[in-house]
């Protein structure tokens, strides 16, 4: 599991991923990074090649400087004489040099922005597939601002490391080699007086590599924290609003902002020594070089060309190891992320399909629940559905009614196989669901939530998701046989009206209105209506109503309901408590019996029943302003 760095409350979201992963976050990265290489392997070869080249432009000007003094300028007895041709020749050959350098760094730059564009892409392609492959359970226990971290952000920062990385490392460690080359060939006294400060600078290198991974991690989990409740506070904007808590979560982003900033600082802080420790060596390699080479120039060991080459051959020589800062830092910053995403990664599906699914080619839609136990935790010490037999025939029309906690929305989840039992088994037509391919089940359940979800588009393209090869006319021609028609037609752009962002810009009623429409197109044999008619108006439940009704012919339906004038027309009720069937008959059979049910009704009634005058006849209707009475109520009343 992680070391705790920053207390438990702050390594939580990453503790329950790792419990999720079901494996501990890894350290080392290097053998996860390569592979990500392998399809652009070509390209990275071509920009290292490219480096390669930029290294030997580097090391053409020492040796210019060297050739310029030492052939150029002739000493003499009594003067200096100048070879202009050598100058001349030595000064164009400088502004090749120079000039392959701008080339080569362009070319290099292109091949590393094609690279990287493919690595990116494919990787954030792979974590979107894999987010999309992850099974329910996981969203319900992740924060939505982590999961977007990591195909966002996360991704990102691996490009530096991933891209950019093995050329940059490629030439610092031909730089240094081929400047200790050079000067081992000047001299050796020089080569060995300055190679003294490499153990050094690579004991030092270790340490900050650490340091700065560690720091990284931190940042990293930080960051997270603050792009998660970014977008809880963009999905929950009205709740905010409307609850008056715009300075509190404020505060709160600020707080997370804060601590980012903080771990940012902190972490710059401990590293920054690694930079001016690294300029010391520098320093004291360059005296100890003048001293020495000054020396060897007064003896005639070496020639002052030589002298002054061997000053660049220093520079080259140490530069890349200061440059090694920069690399471990941004592998740092790239292993720390790649860590969290090969975490999500790591993290297998809850529900899986089996190896050989059984067919399902028709279904007629009867559904059974056997001896059903289920909990949503393992730890956990109470069933949330406790042994609980159901069974529906196909065709039958099933409500079911109970207080809110009690396992009635439960239900649909084990239906849809988004959760499995913990024990017993649930049926479609006598097959266990665990023995589906969970495509093939819930292409033949059709479900419709309270707050059902349209994505950004038209009317008709939120149609279309359960049609593909629809035409227009045949998505229109399904509204009007649900009696939607006129309501979706009279939208300022008909069936072309954007919804907006999850359906913003509908009212709940005509989104809910277009989600009915969806599941009729998607025509599945089992229909599940959870809350489906729940928090609108009475003229717009009337016309949900007619459309449920149409919508449930020829098909086994199950119907959720806390409104319960919504129910009385369903061929059965049934009462769920504490996760269990405590009653199950028809309507005016349940009333009879004088049980749980018939309370439950009696205090709906005389909660939601007002009078209204209509056309000059007293006629008892539900008032809007009543309408909101639950079972919930009932049972407290």
């Amino acid at each position: 599991m992680a070391t705790n760095i920053r207390g438990n409350t702050a390594l939580s979201d990453i503790q329950l991923e790792e419990i999720l992963a079901k494996t501990s976050l890894e350290r080392g990265m290097f053998l996860r990074l390569l592979p990500l290489l392998g399809p652009v392997k070509k390209l990275v070869l071509s920009a290292i090649i490219i480096e390669a080249l930029l290294v030997a432009a580097i090391f053409m000007r020492p040796w210019l400087v060297s050739h310029l003094i030492d052939a150029g300028f002739i000493r003499t007895a009594e003067t200096i004489s100048v070879d202009y041709q050598v100058v001349l020749w030595t000064g164009i050959a400088f502004t090749l040099t120079w000039a392959a350098r701008f080339l080569l760094a362009g070319i290099g730059q292109y091949l590393s922005g094609r690279a990287a564009i493919h690595v990116i892409n494919q990787l954030r392609i792979r974590v979107f597939s894999h987010v999309q492959k992850l099974s329910v359970g996981y969203f319900d226990r992740t924060k939505a601002g982590r999961i977007t971290a990591r195909a966002d952000s996360d991704v990102n920062a691996l490009e530096s490391l991933l891209i950019q990385g093995p050329p940059e490392l490629l030439s610092a460690l031909l730089r240094c080699l081929v400047a200790g080359v050079m000067l081992w060939l000047i001299s050796p006294l020089l080569f060995t007086s300055i190679v003294a400060i490499v153990p050094i600078m690579i004991i030092a290198t270790v340490i900050f590599k650490k340091i700065s991974q560690r720091n990284w991690g931190i940042v990293a989990e930080n960051r997270s924290r603050f792009t998660a409740h970014l977008v809880e506070t963009v999905a929950g904007v009205r709740i905010i609003k409307q609850t008056a808590y715009e300075t509190s979560n404020h505060q709160r982003y600020y707080t997370l902002v804060d601590n980012f900033n903080k771990a940012l600082v902190y972490g710059n802080i401990r590293a920054s020594w690694f930079a001016p420790f690294t300029a010391i060596l520098t320093t004291t390699a360059m005296a100890v070089l003048l001293v020495v080479g000054g020396r060897g120039v007064a003896l005639d060991q070496i020639t002052m060309g030589q002298l002054a080459a061997s000053l660049f051959y220093v520079f080259i020589f140490l530069a890349p190891l200061q440059e090694l800062s920069d690399l471990f830092e941004r592998y740092a910053n790239g292993s720390a992320c790649a860590q969290r995403i090969f975490l999500m990664l790591d993290t297998q599906p809850e529900i899986i399909d089996p190896e050989q699914p059984h067919p399902l080619p028709q279904v007629e839609g009867h559904v059974a629940f056997n001896q059903v136990k289920f909990a949503y935790s393992p730890q956990a010490t109470q069933w949330v559905i406790d042994d609980l037999n159901l069974h529906l025939p196909a065709g039958e029309v099933l409500a079911i009614v109970g207080p809110t906690g009690h396992g009635k929305s439960t239900l649909v989840q084990l239906l849809t196989r988004f959760y499995d039992v913990s024990e017993g088994s649930v049926t479609v037509d006598g097959i266990d669901v665990r023995a589906l391919r969970q495509s093939d089940l819930r292409r033949h359940v059709g479900v419709v939530l309270q707050d059902n979800v349209l994505f950004s588009g038209s009317i008709l393209d939120n149609l279309r998701l359960a049609a593909p090869e629809a035409s227009d006319d045949e998505l229109i021609t399904a509204a009007e046989a649900l009696d939607a028609h006129e309501l979706l037609v009279a939208l300022p752009e008909g069936y072309h009206t954007q919804v907006g962002p999850l359906g913003s810009l509908l009212s709940h009623g005509q989104r809910q209105l277009v989600c009915l429409v969806r599941a009729y197109l998607a025509n599945p044999a089992i229909l599940v209506l959870d809350e489906a008619t729940s928090a609108v108006d009475v003229k717009t439940e009337r016309r949900l109503q007619i459309a449920l009704r149409r919508l449930c012919e020829g098909r086994t339906a199950i119907i959720i309901a806390h409104r319960l004038s919504t129910i009385r027309d369903a061929d059965r009720i049934a009462v769920i408590r504490e996760g269990k069937v405590v009653e199950l008959g028809k309507h005016d059979d349940l009333i009879g019996a004088q049980g749980f049910y018939a309370s439950l009704y009696k205090a709906y009634e005389e909660n939601s029943i007002g009078v209204i005058v209509d056309t000059g006849k007293n006629i008892p209707v539900e008032t809007e302003s009543k309408t909101r009475f639950t079972s919930e109520q009932a049972i407290t009343a």
